[in-house]
């Protein structure tokens, strides 16, 4: 267990009576999101909590296989438990193509193609144009109303007492308050490099590392479930965070 260290300045703690788990990157692996609701499940019964609340980090598409039954899960799950569920860049690639079919050319490097296939799409190694925008209408035709309508209400961020979630981090410098999607989805290097406080403990995900990663001013808990087969959640309630 690791515990937050108390300061002066700044109190990374949540109101009393609330406890939030907080999930990384899925990116289509549905077999480690069943586990990880075990866990949480488990956890509860066995620690009630007055208020739980599950935070999802994002990129729940892409690479793995399982996209679909994610999302399928994801949406089941939201319907007995509270949920926050943040915006990652590869939701933002999968909204992108179905208005620009040529976005695929880069999301496809990225597991976009094991997307379109689990929605039972067929495309080749490398789409022509013609291909392209028919695999962005047909990509339009197979997502149910119900995966749109999830995709269409992520959320880009959420706060609670002294945390701050976020898909990728935020913009060191810029107030919490004034942080910008383009970040809040994209960010990498002059956030992770960044070692002074901000206003609040921020947890996110985007970058994979082996084990998740404690800072004095961030936590990322992005263990790249899809090649790993590691998917984490973070428990956190008052002052304390440790990994489920």
């Amino acid at each position: 267990m690791w515990t937050l260290e108390r300061s002066k300045d700044l109190a990374f703690t949540l109101p009393a009576g609330y406890r939030i788990y907080a999930i990384g990157d899925v990116h289509g692996r549905d077999d480690l999101l069943g586990g990880v609701f075990d866990r949480i499940d488990a956890d509860l019964r066995g620690h009630r909590a007055r208020q739980a609340i599950e935070v999802y980090l994002g990129d729940y598409v892409d690479r793995g296989p399982r996209s679909r039954d994610v999302i399928d899960r994801l949406l089941a799950r939201a319907r007995h438990r509270d949920t926050v569920f943040l915006k990652g860049n590869h939701e933002r690639f999968l909204l992108d193509f179905i208005d620009d079919p040529q976005v695929l050319r880069s999301w496809r490097q990225w597991g976009g193609l094991e997307t379109l296939m689990s929605y039972g799409l067929r495309p080749s190694l490398n789409p022509d144009d013609a291909e392209l925008a028919a695999l962005s209408a047909a990509l339009r035709m197979a997502i149910p109303d119900s995966h749109y309508g999830f995709f269409e209400g992520l959320v880009p961020f959420f706060t609670l007492g002294g945390y701050y979630f976020a898909h990728a981090g935020v913009r060191p410098g810029v107030p919490l308050t004034q942080q910008v999607e383009q970040d809040l989805l994209w960010i990498r290097d002059e956030f992770l490099e960044w070692e002074a406080p901000y206003e609040k403990m921020v947890v996110h995900g985007h970058t994979a590392v082996m084990a998740p990663e404690f800072r004095r001013n961030r936590i990322n808990i992005d263990t790249g479930a899809y090649a790993t087969g590691r998917l984490t959640c973070l428990m956190i309630e008052n002052d304390t965070a440790f990994v489920l």
